[in-house]
């Protein structure tokens, strides 16, 4: 895989006449299209493996990996890296040639341990968001070939990261992901910041665009932006490639497949919601979020989710004696299917999902979308 162009592997459906491959450094993914790591276990090897092997680039999340662990509470950095290192693995053997990467949270209390073990089993590509990743490249190992790509929500921020990397490091972002506030999960926004026209995704994307434009990618080419938070159609992504961007990430869509990893009532969730039940909450680590309203949610708000403890310390802006829940714990029971005891981080578009389908038939009606839009646009 190292160093190396992914063919597009073979499907079951035509191969797309004019959907875009996306190419970071010296890798090529025949769809422009990453899926987005979602924890806590959402997004496994089963998920990521069968979307590197539908031809996209298919994440691993960290955070939580480790949940299942016996010792996920007494030994926290430990099981986490094992598990990793053993997701990785298993997302690599089923999807043979398959972009493999891994999202790793800034804010995460074991960022370095997390990168040096996705590093050392040759992951793609390491997405970092929740925080700037100042050190990012101080972690890669002469020759290494995992790709590194910062998840910023403007243009200034990417800016810095290009600034910051070449006067510390000598290099700059293979690529940037700029994810908008339609995204699921904790968002890099202020809370009026969200509905705020000035920040929509459109215009963050072409403002982070001509923001890098000065500056290359390690291999001399310019650096790809990839369009997030938000994308749910095939026309989305028609749209935010005719912005410039190089390919677009996605989330919510791929939580509906048979292939995530998170229960069947989790994903359930997802379909029985309605455009209301798609909320923002204060994340006890001090960020807004979006999930899907739920009783736990209403519990928490009423103070009666407060945790004793906090056996994890795992992310760095979290205060347990303060906190609402442990959303470590919470979002580890959602996995699971138990929302009773937690619930469900969700895009703005999770409303709109209305079955659940394989991967490689999502990747059909993306495509079709895709080229349909360009069929319609103007010449």
């Amino acid at each position: 895989m190292e160093g190396q162009a992914i063919s597009p592997p073979p499907a079951t459906f035509g191969a797309p006449l004019s959907f875009p491959s996306l190419t970071i450094g010296d890798l090529t993914i025949p769809r422009a299209i990453i899926q987005g790591g979602m924890g806590v276990g959402i997004s496994l090897s089963g998920l990521a493996s069968a979307v590197a092997a539908a031809g996209g680039f298919g994440v691993i999340s960290a955070a939580g990996i480790g949940m299942n662990e016996p010792d996920f509470g007494s030994n926290y950095v430990e099981a986490n890296n094992r598990v990793l290192a053993r997701e990785i693995r298993a997302a690599k053997e089923a999807a043979p040639g398959g972009a493999i990467g891994v999202n790793i949270m800034m804010a995460m209390a074991n960022f370095a341990e997390l990168v040096k073990t996705a590093i050392r089993e040759n992951v793609d590509a390491i997405f970092s968001g929740a925080g700037l990743p100042l050190d990012l490249p101080g972690h890669l190992p002469e020759g290494a070939r995992t790709k590194l790509v910062p998840i910023v929500s403007s243009a200034r921020a990417a800016v810095i990261l290009c600034k910051k990397w070449l006067s510390r490091f000598g290099r700059t972002p293979d690529a940037f992901v700029v994810e908008g506030p339609l995204a699921g999960g904790h968002l890099g926004f202020k809370a009026e910041q969200i509905d705020d026209p000035d920040f929509v995704l459109e215009r963050l994307v072409t403002e982070v665009v001509a923001g890098v434009a000065p500056y290359t990618a390690p291999n001399g080419n310019a650096i790809p932006v990839i369009a997030a938070g938000g994308v749910y159609t095939g026309a989305d992504i028609h749209r935010f490639i005719q912005l410039g961007a190089a390919g677009v990430q996605m989330g919510t869509r791929f939580v509906a497949t048979h292939e995530c990893d998170a229960d069947d009532r989790f994903k359930q969730s997802y379909i029985d919601a309605t455009e209301k039940d798609v909320v923002i909450i204060k994340s006890p680590v001090g960020m807004p979020g979006r999930a899907l309203h739920n009783e736990f949610l209403d519990l928490a708000a009423e103070g009666e989710k407060t945790p004793a403890r906090c056996p994890y310390r795992c992310i760095h802006t979290c205060d347990y004696t303060k906190a609402p829940y442990c959303i470590t714990l919470a979002l580890a029971n959602a996995k699971k299917g138990r929302l009773r005891h937690g619930f469900a981080f969700a895009g703005q578009n999770a409303w709109r999902v209305d079955r659940i389908m394989s991967v490689a038939d999502l990747f059909k009606e993306l495509i079709e979308g895709y080229e349909a839009a360009e069929a319609a646009s103007p010449a």
